[in-house]
């Protein structure tokens, strides 16, 4: 190996690989598929290794593109705040990010709040709603960028992690041997309703739905006064609350990806940096 790792490859490189494709990732990062093409290879030279593999009729990551993807992170990060921090013109603009309030809660603070220390002039403006919606919103243009849920394996937006749907009652309450079963749950909207109602019918479990919000905080809520049971994402389980098992009569629920999703507006600066810190901030949880 020789040279060095120029941050401008590196970004295209992630773009590549959150996005799947060099046509998307050529509009990620406003060059030609012929100018991204040619950056890989540059980049493959300088590494001296093949970062990307023939799959089918596409192209995905090599093994050793996979393990430069955690690398390329960290780079890129603090390459960005090292220039935010010493540039004359510091960045700025407006970013509109959607995210369901639980994420809100359990997920971005302590992300937001490091990025907004690195870009003081960038205002973040938060909306938080359900998933569905805030899909429209992206179509719609409404919004730059969504942290959205969707069923395992979809492709939807750039992976930030899996989490498990669960379950949860009240460490303190016996409300999960009610009959009918009261249950506290996201509106129809959100597919965790849909994922508890098959699974009960599926065992013939008698239930009924006692309470329904878009609110995360709500339904913790109903959970804790051992007035419902409800399914969440299992980083939502807060404290005084527990997860029920298939041995109590719950049948096992399947896995979400949590991804982030761009909007389709012209490419922002602020946009792209808020992206990068918050894929990279989560990679760097999972490592």
């Amino acid at each position: 190996m020789s040279g060095t790792l120029d941050p401008e490859l590196l970004r295209t490189f992630l773009a590549f690989a959150d996005s799947g494709s060099f046509t998307q990732a050529a509009r990620l990062v406003n060059r030609t598929q012929s100018a991204v093409s040619m950056q890989m290879k540059k980049l493959e030279e300088v590494l001296g290794r093949t970062l990307f593999s023939r799959e089918g009729r596409g192209v995905g990551l090599s093994e050793d593109g996979y393990r430069l993807v955690s690398y390329a992170r960290r780079m890129l990060t603090v390459h960005d705040e090292a220039l935010a921090e010493f540039s004359e013109a510091p960045l700025t603009g407006s970013v509109r990010i959607g995210t369901p309030d639980d994420y809100a809660a359990a997920l971005l603070p302590l992300v937001l709040s490091r990025f907004a220390e690195t870009y003081p002039h960038v205002n973040l403006q938060v909306v938080c709603e359900g998933s569905p919606n805030l899909r429209g919103y992206l179509a719609e243009g409404e919004l730059d960028l969504a942290i959205l849920t969707c069923r395992a394996d979809a492709k939807e937006g750039m992976l930030l992690r899996r989490d498990q749907v669960v379950w949860a009652t009240a460490v303190n309450h016996p409300v999960h041997e009610r009959d009918p079963l009261p249950l506290a749950l996201f509106y129809p909207d959100c597919p965790f309703q849909h994922y508890a109602r098959e699974a009960l019918d599926r065992v013939a479990r008698p239930h009924r739905i006692a309470y329904t919000s878009h609110s995360i905080a709500a339904l913790q809520a109903a959970v804790l006064a051992g007035l419902a049971v409800t399914v969440i994402a299992r980083s939502s389980v807060a404290a005084g609350m527990r997860e029920l098992s298939e041995a109590e009569g719950f049948p096992g629920l399947p896995t979400v990806d949590i991804v982030l999703a761009q909007g389709r507006a012209d490419r922002n600066e602020a946009r792209v940096r808020l992206a990068d810190h918050i894929l990279a901030s989560f990679r760097a949880k999972a490592a």
